[in-house]
């Protein structure tokens, strides 16, 4: 669903990474709430309760799948997708009647590719790549036809280049973003993707933050981050910039994509004082007034997203999440398209992809809480659905354990929804608990299948996945409840809370809990840890932050028109006071209050939540003669995407816990998986002693093993 969904900054600031992508089909949603149902109720598939799960192995969970991302050429000729390489994901094409293994592999990379999608004309593969995870992502160019050499079209410097539109129009011709100028702003550049020359169309000269062009690649908005934090909608003129729509940083307002008229554009927004929830609004660029299209029929959660046809962009559905995705079709035949689906699908929800410039033949994945993707080709003209493959086939769905979300009161009396995963050869009695707050924090846990949870639970955890007051999706007094909340404050008090729900009802064994978390799940870790220490026997920080304000000192350069949001929800280090209240809201200020063991797991090279954040808690804790273990990844950032790092965090967590919960573990690894752990484990008492510590914000230095 990348090429339907535009992202405002709550989705750009997303620090966990763990998004579900879009998709979908109407399901009834199953909620329990706190005071009329009890979780002994949930539907389970119990073995004998004394009989030990039968271990699925890391690499079905977290190997590099055989087939994945799959992508029609815009004629439906070929297919594209990823395959693995000497163990690396690479590009691969086949001819659409081909069999998979007729395929030519079209890339040579020894590092995944970030992203990739065909030229308009379908006679080029552009896609991005960083370098070991600095996210200083370059764009290159592969011919899938002649199989000459991949070209890289931006400088091979420290610049970030972005993808702002790839006109049907000017095929050979696309629009990025570069912050070659300026490493704060990215200017806008039409690129010859033949050629390879670049012509800048407008300084970024006003903090814009984003860029919008129309259907035929014109470059007609601009979205500005404004001093105080605002968003405004801008006209581009010729020689200066027309406000159109302004909300305050407490709303959203984000465009989603032109109107085919050119006319007007989609725009979500919930701005004013009485509205909670976005919805879709069209917004006339000339008479800067705005209708509406379409909110949530039952006003419980915010506008999703939209789907639009290829062939002639008009709007196709509209979607919204609560427990689980529901559609809403706005054009006939995508209303007997769906129907159709329904009846030739398995249960399950329905993601709408690469489609053909004519819509004829798209892409569809069908995934579940214990199905990650079956795709199938669908035929719009013969009404027929082809089965082409499943992205991981050694997972069975009987093998999996069920999702299920609830609710339960925090203790303000604010309803916080959640997921719980119960093992599902246990009853749900007295089990171990692995409490996976999700990243962002401006993001959401999503109902589906998530290869951590799937795999704590094969290893006999439940696993609970709060989404805690600033998590998105739920409305704008949800998510400004969360403002200035974090360590200390109600966020973590929520997941603090969910966890004593769940021991209160007597699932949890309240002396087997462990939390889990990756960025801000990361830092809800290490807060947990430091501010509850009564509550968790083990804790895991994977790219977590330990101190708030060397964490917002250390923003990307490109993040700095977002500073003063940053400000308003999290807090101002530049403030003497607001500096006392992050530091106390920080775990790195309260580190002699950790008495469980931690695990914690950093890339090198993160440009987000930097080395830092986790070399001053390893260096802390082991002063203080704590339990402390460390990975550090020389070649990864925000988040591993090289197969065998992902395995190594797997069989560390696993271990990690088995040794500290009880739970079971993998005991034989191949001999280069065990190679690559110990080569990322760090002997913390070999850390060099950091060069400069300000007020705990250690200085990150190089290791010696």
């Amino acid at each position: 669903m990348k090429q339907y969904l535009k992202n405002n900054f709550a989705t750009l600031l997303i620090l966990g990474g763990l998004l579900q992508n879009n998709g979908v089909l109407a399901h009834e949603i199953f909620t329990r709430s706190l005071e009329t149902h009890s979780f002994s109720h949930f539907p389970l598939t119990v073995n004998d309760s004394e009989q030990a799960a039968v271990l699925i192995d890391h690499e079905h969970f977290f190997g590099e799948p055989a087939l994945s991302d799959l992508t029609l050429s815009p004629d439906g000729q070929y297919l594209a997708f990823r395959k693995p390489w000497q163990g690396v994901s690479n590009l691969w094409v086949k001819p659409l009647d081909a069999p998979f293994t007729e395929a030519y592999r079209v890339t040579e990379s020894d590092r995944p590719i970030a992203s990739y999608f065909w030229s308009k004309d379908g006679q080029t593969i552009l896609y991005l790549q960083d370098q070991a995870g600095n996210e200083n992502f370059q764009i290159y160019a592969i011919s899938p036809h002649t199989l000459t050499p991949s070209r890289q079209l931006t400088p091979p410097t420290d610049v970030r280049a972005l993808i702002l539109a790839t006109p049907q129009a000017t095929p050979h011709q696309i629009i990025i973003g570069l912050n070659q100028r300026d490493p704060r702003y990215h200017d806008v550049y039409q690129l010859d993707i033949t050629t390879g020359k670049k012509h800048r169309l407008r300084e970024n000269d006003q903090t814009i933050v984003d860029w919008i062009t129309d259907h035929t690649g014109n470059l007609r908005l601009a979205v500005r981050r404004t001093p105080n934090g605002d968003t405004e909608i801008l006209r581009v003129d010729p020689h200066h910039f027309t406000p159109l729509y302004r909300c305050n940083f407490q709303e959203t307002c984000s465009v989603l994509r032109f109107h085919p008229n050119g006319e007007q554009v989609y725009v979500i927004s919930n701005r004013g004082e009485h509205l909670d929830k976005t919805r879709l609004i069209l917004l006339d660029l000339n008479r800067k007034s705005y209708q509406l299209i379409h909110q949530d029929p039952q006003k419980s959660v915010d506008f999703g997203f939209a789907l639009f046809a290829a062939e002639d962009e008009r709007l196709l559905a509209t979607y919204y999440e609560g427990d689980r995705w529901r559609v809403y079709p706005q054009d006939p035949q995508f209303a007997q398209d769906i129907t159709l689906l329904q009846t030739l699908l398995p249960p399950g929800d329905i993601f709408f992809q690469s489609a053909t410039t004519d819509d004829r033949l798209q892409i569809i994945t069908l995934r579940s809480d214990i199905n990650p993707g079956s795709v199938y080709l669908f035929n719009r003209q013969t009404r027929t659905i082809q089965h082409l493959y499943n992205l991981r086939p050694h997972l069975s769905p009987q093998d999996l354990a069920p999702m299920h979300s609830f609710r339960y009161t925090a203790r303000d009396n604010l309803e916080i929804p959640a997921y719980l995963t119960l093992p599902g050869n246990k009853p749900p009695h007295n089990l171990p608990l692995v409490v996976f707050p999700h990243g962002g924090p401006w993001a959401r846990d999503s109902w589906g299948y998530n290869p951590y949870v799937q795999f704590l639970a094969n290893r006999g955890y439940a696993v609970f996945q709060p989404n805690f007051r600033g998590s998105t999706g739920y409305g704008k007094a949800f998510l400004n409840a969360g403002n200035q909340q974090w360590g200390t404050g109600a966020m973590q008090h929520d997941i603090t809370d969910g966890v004593e729900y769940l021991i209160e009802q007597g699932i949890a064994d309240p002396e087997r809990i462990a939390i889990f978390g990756i960025s801000y799940g990361g830092f809800a870790a290490l807060a947990g840890l430091a501010f509850t220490p009564h509550l968790y026997q083990a804790g895991i920080s994977y790219v977590g932050i330990s101190n708030i304000v060397t964490f917002l000192e250390n923003i990307p350069p490109y993040w700095k028109p977002f500073q003063k949001f940053l400000t308003l929800r999290v807090g101002d280090p530049n403030d003497p006071q607001d500096k006392q209240r992050l530091q106390q809201q920080s775990p790195l200020f309260a580190v002699e209050h950790i008495q469980s063991p931690l695990l914690v797991i950093q890339g090198a090279n993160d440009p987000r939540v930097r080395a830092t954040e986790s070399h001053q808690i390893v260096i802390a804790l082991r002063d203080l003669g704590q339990e402390v273990e460390y990975l550090l990844a020389p070649d990864e950032g925000h988040g591993f995407t090289q197969s065998i790092n992902r395995l190594a965090v797997a069989v560390a967590i696993e271990r990690f816990l088995a040794h500290h919960l009880g739970g079971p573990y993998q005991e034989t690894l191949p001999p280069a998986l065990q190679t690559r752990l110990q080569e990322l484990t760090i002997d913390v008492d070999q850390i060099t002693i950091p060069i400069e510590p300000k007020e705990w914000g250690y200085g990150l230095v190089p290791l010696n093993k």
